[in-house]
């Protein structure tokens, strides 16, 4: 170890020539020797240099030099070095209880692309952000799927906001849109094709007027359908793989999210959300359709239709479904806010009484009868118009039908003329 300092002196130098001067660290160390190499300039003798006298005097301007280069060789004596080369430190000792590398790797979670998922596709993207979630951030998959719900969910209201803004005219001009459809169905009705159409073609231009569209209405669930499935399959891909780290990547009681749970209490969950789902989001987006009654019975046994397949799929699918409806319960009960249905531009529903409408309200009984009656209806209509399409086409093509004794068509003589002239007098 060294324990001089040197200082090269720059800016001051005896003519011309570079000074290195040696400072002592303490005052009662003495000074060893040292060996300086100027790449360049001038050196002066070591025992033309004093320390006392290049401390004390002061150096006159001098030119400054270019490229100097200053080296120090190791000036420890001969014994120093010797006991240097023959002290060699021991290697560091292994702390005891390290990982071995084999274990590191055996314990580290194989990328998805060697598990034969991800990729470009739908399913694909649903799954590489799934793995990023869960490898990036360092989540449990419970959270990946909670967090990658939310963030899609979130990116689809606009949406929602449209559709509800739709849903929320929709329903307060429901009586004259009722009136337009009930005289358009009696006329259907009666056989009347020509009031049909006419009463039709009113109903389009007054939804034109009040900016109406049904199909803004299926504008939510047209888009989650898509991401919904993606969902679904690759979830379904990655449990059945399986990924081992979803086995202990669940919550409170569903900790392996590869299997189905064993206590029927997400089935139960997904199936109870879903029912409130449709319950208050119909009854918040009313259509003046004649069969939304029917479809929103339809649409209340779909929990009790769907739960017997529900309570065999992977906990991971159904974790995804209860987060899905639970943030849709939100998200309504969120909307019905006014001052949250101020700011977006929502109208305030308008809660008509059900003897002031048009169309009254029927029992579920009632309203399939009612739908039945008119699908034959339409289907007698649609037959009966195909004959009369069949009747035309053969009476422009086919042969002439022969409705008189004698051809109409062909010259007739004079005598049998003055005949029937006769006849008539």
């Amino acid at each position: 170890m060294l324990s001089r300092a040197c200082r090269l002196m720059s800016k001051n130098s005896f003519n011309g020539k570079v000074i290195c001067v040696q400072e002592a660290l303490a005052a009662n160390c003495y000074v060893r020797s040292r060996d300086y190499h100027i790449a360049s300039g001038n050196v002066l003798p070591r025992s033309a240099i004093k320390p006392s006298t290049l401390l004390n005097a002061r150096f006159s301007a001098i030119k400054p030099i270019t490229a100097t280069v200053l080296v120090r060789n190791l000036s420890t004596g001969d014994g120093d070095k010797t006991a240097l080369l023959n002290t060699i430190p021991e290697p560091p000792v292994i702390p005891q209880g390290a990982p071995e590398i084999a274990d590191i790797v055996a314990s580290a979670e194989p990328a998805f692309a060697t598990l034969g998922l991800g990729g470009w596709t739908p399913v694909g993207i649903v799954q590489n952000c799934m793995e990023f979630l869960h490898i990036g951030l360092d989540l449990p998959w419970w959270g990946c799927i909670a967090i990658g719900t939310v963030v899609v969910r979130t990116v689809l209201f606009p949406l929602v906001i449209a559709s509800q803004r739709n849903a929320a005219k929709m329903n307060n001009h429901m009586p004259q849109l009722q009136v337009l459809q009930m005289k358009m169905t009696e006329a259907r009705q009666a056989g009347n094709a020509i009031d049909s159409a006419r009463y039709g073609q009113e109903m389009v231009l007054f939804m034109k007027e009040k900016k109406l569209n049904p199909l803004k209405n299926m504008l939510v669930p047209l888009a989650q359908a898509p991401i919904f499935i993606s969902f679904f399959m690759g979830l379904r891909e990655m449990a059945n793989t399986p990924v081992e780290s979803m086995r202990d990547g669940g919550l409170f009681w569903f900790t392996d999210l590869t299997i189905c749970d064993q206590f029927y209490a997400l089935p139960v969950i997904t199936s109870l959300t879903l029912f409130l789902t449709i319950e208050l989001g119909t009854d918040s987006a009313r259509m003046s359709a004649a069969n939304m009654q029917t479809a929103k019975y339809i649409l209340r046994a779909l929990p009790l239709f769907i739960f017997p397949f529900t309570i065999n799929f992977p906990g991971a699918i159904l974790c995804y479904w209860a987060c899905s409806n639970f943030f849709s319960l939100i998200q309504v009960g969120f909307l019905r806010i006014p001052k949250v249905r101020d700011f977006f531009k929502i109208d305030r529903i308008v809660t008509h009484r059900p003897e002031t409408l048009p169309i009254k309200k029927k029992g579920f009984t009632e309203g399939i009868k009612e739908s039945w009656t008119n699908m034959k209806i339409s289907k007698e209509l649609e037959e009966r118009a195909r004959i009369d399409e069949i009747r035309f086409q053969k009476a422009g093509k086919g042969p002439l039908v022969k409705t008189y004794k004698y051809d109409p068509t062909a010259p007739r003589p004079a005598g049998a003329a003055n005949a029937v002239n006769a006849k008539k007098r």
